[in-house]
């Protein structure tokens, strides 16, 4: 039975592709190699604690784990406003971690007996090109102009593992690109983002003609992508198609108006905007400007508004699952439907626990 080493194991998307793992293989021995211990228990699988930016850390860990196979989730989301920043320090950290750290586990598994890398991607390698709109995305339209930091940084990562897929030398690597994912334990903030819009009065304002689509994706479908994509590239004769080599984009298969994800996500909290009214693009984005201005007048304050967030809001980008349809045999467990109330469940919690907090 092969054994499976996962590096960030320990955050949203990690733990629960050890989830999967564990209800697939129950028998497989599962490494965790992270920064920082899981905050859950996670029985019967081992931890081993490392810097993925040090690449002597990495080539010391990896051989002690000597895994058959690597899931490589680990990475850095800016969240909030910092997604659209382009501060050095943001950038530098953001490449440290998703660039620089996946060349460092690239590179020491090539040195031991390591058959199959399964990278974890994004769709931001694309999507993250603010200027223009992603509608029906593929894995053949050509990637590199991302302008923020978190698709920049994924890139060069992904193009670096697609290069050493090798199957000559029975090292064989994929690439999953997932959609914004959204699921129990999120820590990239979509849905308290979008709640935050409730106390701020914010939710009636819709940016620009509100007709435009994005696509999201439930964490355990996710996980399950990753799984398929370990079990193909751990195949001798891989079914359905052959994932060595392949970049993939995983969503819900399920794309929505923007303005309806929201609409969605408030009603979870029992909340309708009282009126509606269309704000022109191009106002919006002045307001964000000035948001900017004043937040570095005040001392370099990140702005919630900004001039990113606000061609963020209104672009199209949305991803076709053909690939992984015809490849992984994906199809997502979790409807979107009920990938919408669960994410809002757990963040409901999450609130009614800071609630009693302050009370207790």
């Amino acid at each position: 039975m092969p054994h499976i080493l996962v590096t960030g194991a320990s955050g949203f998307l990690g733990q629960a592709v050890i989830t999967a793992l564990q209800t697939a293989h129950p028998t497989w021995p599962l490494t965790n190699l992270d920064l920082r211990p899981p905050p859950i228990s996670q029985p019967n699988v081992t931890y081993i604690q490392a810097d993925i930016t040090r690449a002597s850390e990495v080539d010391s860990a990896i051989p002690e784990a000597n895994p058959d196979a690597i899931i490589n989730v680990a990475g850095w989301v800016p969240n909030g406003s910092l997604r659209y920043s382009n501060s050095p320090a943001l950038r530098a950290k953001v490449f440290a971690t998703n660039h620089l750290g996946t060349l460092n586990v690239l590179g020491s598994a090539q040195k031991t007996t390591c058959k199959a890398f399964v990278h974890t991607s994004s769709c931001t390698v694309l999507s993250d090109d603010l200027d223009h709109d992603f509608p029906n995305m593929t894995e053949d339209m050509p990637i590199g102009r991302a302008t923020l930091a978190y698709g920049a940084s994924k890139a060069p990562a992904e193009l670096a593992v697609l290069a050493a897929n090798n199957a000559s030398a029975s090292f064989k690597t994929c690439a999953l690109r997932p959609a914004t994912i959204i699921g129990p334990g999120d820590t990239y903030g979509v849905i308290a983002t979008m709640h935050a819009c409730i106390a701020n009065g914010e939710t009636p304002w819709i940016i620009g003609s509100g007709d435009n689509m994005y696509d999201f994706v439930f964490v355990s479908n996710v996980a399950d992508a990753h799984v398929l994509a370990l079990e193909n590239l751990l195949s001798a004769t891989p079914v359905p198609g052959d994932a060595a080599g392949q970049a993939i984009f995983v969503s819900n298969q399920q794309p929505i108006y923007f303005r309806d994800f929201m609409l969605a996500v408030w009603k979870q909290f029992d909340h309708v905007p009282p009126f509606q009214l269309r704000i022109p693009t191009s106002l919006a984005w002045f307001a964000g400007l000035m948001a900017e201005v004043n937040a570095w007048v005040m001392g370099g304050r990140e702005s919630a508004l900004s001039r990113g967030s606000v061609r963020d809001a209104v672009g199209t980008r949305y991803a076709s699952n053909e690939k992984a349809r015809r490849i992984l045999g994906y199809y997502p467990r979790v409807d979107f439907v009920d990938a919408v109330r669960l994410a809002c469940e757990d963040y409901r919690r999450i609130l009614n626990d800071k609630e009693k907090g302050k009370k207790s």
